[in-house]
Parts: C-alpha cells; sequence; structure tokens
C-alpha cells in the first residue's frame, strides 16, 4: 500500500469517525429535547408567553398529588413552616396547611391547589371559604388557570376570611424565582460597534 493510499484511507476513516459522533451527537440532542424544554427569554413578551404555557402544560399533566407536593415545596421555599399535605377525599377542599411567621406573629394558611386551564369562580372561592371556617387564619388559592374578577373580589370580601390567589402566570413566576423545575441561563451577546472605530 502506497503512502498516498494510506492518508487517503485515513481521512475516510476520520471523517466516516466524524459523521457518526455527528448522527449520535443529533441522536442525543432529540432525546434530550423530550426531557427538557429550552426557550430563549429574550424575544420579549411572545417567549414569556411561550415559556409560560409550556410551564403550564407539564403542569397540567402532573398528577392531582404530585400538584400538591409541589405546591408544599412552593410553600417551603416561600418561608411557610410545617407545611403538610392533607389532600384527600372528603378533604373539604383543603388540600394543606402551612404556617407562616411575619417577624413575631404566625399564622396558620390553608391551601387549596387546582389544576385547571379554565377560570377559577367566584362559587369554588366561597366553597374554599367555608371549608376555612374556625380552622385558619388565612387562605390561599392555587391554580394553573385564572380568576375571574368576581372570585378576586369574593376573595378580598370584607368581614370574610382573606384568601390570597395564585393563578398560572404567577405560578410560574414563582417556580422560576424559586428555580423550582425551572431553571435560566444569562447569555453573552457581542455587539460590534462599527461608528466607534471610525472615530479612533
Amino acid at each position: 500500500m502506497s503512502a498516498t493510499q494510506a492518508i487517503y484511507d485515513q481521512v475516510s476513516l476520520e471523517e466516516r469517525e466524524r459523521a457518526r459522533l455527528k448522527r449520535l451527537a443529533a441522536k442525543e440532542t432529540i432525546q434530550d429535547a423530550t426531557k427538557e424544554i429550552e426557550i430563549m427569554a429574550d424575544a420579549g413578551p411572545a417567549a414569556e408567553a411561550d415559556w409560560k404555557s409550556a410551564l403550564l402544560a407539564v403542569l397540567g399533566k402532573m398528577t392531582p398529588d404530585g400538584f400538591e407536593r409541589l405546591a408544599q415545596r412552593l410553600l417551603r421555599e416561600a418561608g411557610f413552616t410545617k407545611v403538610e399535605v392533607r389532600g384527600k377525599s372528603g378533604d373539604g377542599g383543603i388540600d394543606g396547611v402551612g404556617v407562616l411567621r411575619v417577624n413575631l406573629v404566625s399564622f396558620q394558611v390553608y391551601f387549596q391547589c387546582k389544576r385547571w386551564k379554565g377560570s377559577v369562580g367566584s362559587k369554588e372561592i366561597r366553597d374554599f371559604r367555608g371549608a376555612l371556617q374556625g380552622r385558619a387564619d388565612k387562605g390561599l388559592f392555587i391554580t394553573t388557570g385564572n380568576f375571574t374578577s368576581q372570585a378576586s373580589d369574593e376573595a378580598t370580601r370584607d368581614g370574610a376570611i382573606a384568601i390570597d390567589l395564585i393563578d398560572g402566570d404567577r405560578l410560574c413566576d414563582l417556580l422560576k424565582e424559586n428555580r423550582l423545575g425551572v431553571s435560566t441561563e444569562m447569555i453573552e451577546r457581542i455587539f460590534i460597534q462599527p461608528e466607534w472605530f471610525e472615530s479612533v
């Protein structure tokens, strides 16, 4: 075998190996895409809506008890103590309870979690408040959907136990802030300023 032929065979072998590794990398990228959703958030409001709708779709596939455990974890990250999930049939609409300490005062807060696509109305807020009567200082209603204006009014009605509302949009923000299943990455962007070079 001539030296030229040996070099040709070596180059061909290396090219085949590079092509094989490239195919393998492409296959791994496709597999990884099913595990992790990457969204570029620097494209403005549309990208923000994209990552939130992708996250809400993932949350919508969780089991009810999985979603309750996620709420438990989120409340712990937010500073609640003694957070327990109590969701079971006949729970009267109460999925869990936690204690929130603010300075010298602590509040017992009961929470309810709903994986909904649509709007939560005032009836659901009233039902939840009924379950809270005589048991809690405050209520927290967490949903993947949103709240109607009537539900918001009912939650803050004078003379009744106050209920704080966390809709799907706010839930996404809280999960991102607390890095619960959502990670962010800062990307360096380089801009060249031709006018600067002209002024040198």
